[in-house]
């Protein structure tokens, strides 16, 4: 079968480490370049381990390159202004995943403009240590939510600052999820 595993983990910047590390459970570098060069047969396990391991579908994995929805990179942008790149690049779009939201902006707040798709990743109360530091959606009683900074956790309760300047520290206890902010998609 022919895969498209280099161009994509090529694509999202990531060596072979990367996506051995990003693995669940994590396998070898030496394993995932065997899968990308064909010296070894891709199985839908692996491909579904290494998919998730890029953040792509399955699917953008396989097949040939006209086939897939893919963008080529014309410039990267750097201190030095925008140059061509040295090898032949693209990016991958991203596509959503069953554990994924979206937050619309309408009006600016923070670092968000009005127009701002915010993508989250929605996590378990055993995951909301990776949320520290970033940008979360909380759920409240009564449909209503709370979107802000995560600045502390514990096991009963969060801390939340929200991004309007000025606004005090909101505290909320035992929310069932939350969702982390992963993916700015922004409309110039």
């Amino acid at each position: 079968m022919f895969t498209r595993i280099r161009d994509v983990r090529r694509a999202r910047s990531m060596t072979l480490d990367d996506v051995a590390r990003a693995c669940r459970p994590p396998t070898t570098p030496q394993t995932v370049g065997r899968l990308e060069t064909g010296t070894r047969t891709v199985s839908i396990a692996w491909l579904n381990r290494i998919a998730d391991a890029l953040g792509v579908d399955a699917s953008d994995l396989v097949g040939g390159k006209d086939e897939q929805a893919e963008l080529s990179v014309a410039a990267v942008i750097g201190a030095n202004g925008a140059t061509a790149p040295r090898t032949a690049r693209i990016v991958v779009p991203p596509k959503a995943g069953a554990d994924q939201l979206a937050l619309l902006v309408s009006g600016g707040i923070g670092d968000y403009r009005a127009g701002d798709e915010i993508w989250c990743e929605r996590l378990g109360p055993g995951d909301f240590g990776r949320a520290l530091n970033r940008d979360v959606l909380v759920p409240r009683p009564t449909g209503r939510f709370l979107f802000g900074r995560l600045i502390d956790r514990d096991p009963k309760r969060l801390q939340l600052l929200p991004l309007g300047s000025g606004a005090r520290q909101q505290i909320v206890a035992n929310p069932p999820w939350i969702a982390m902010a992963t993916r700015l998609v922004r409309s110039l």
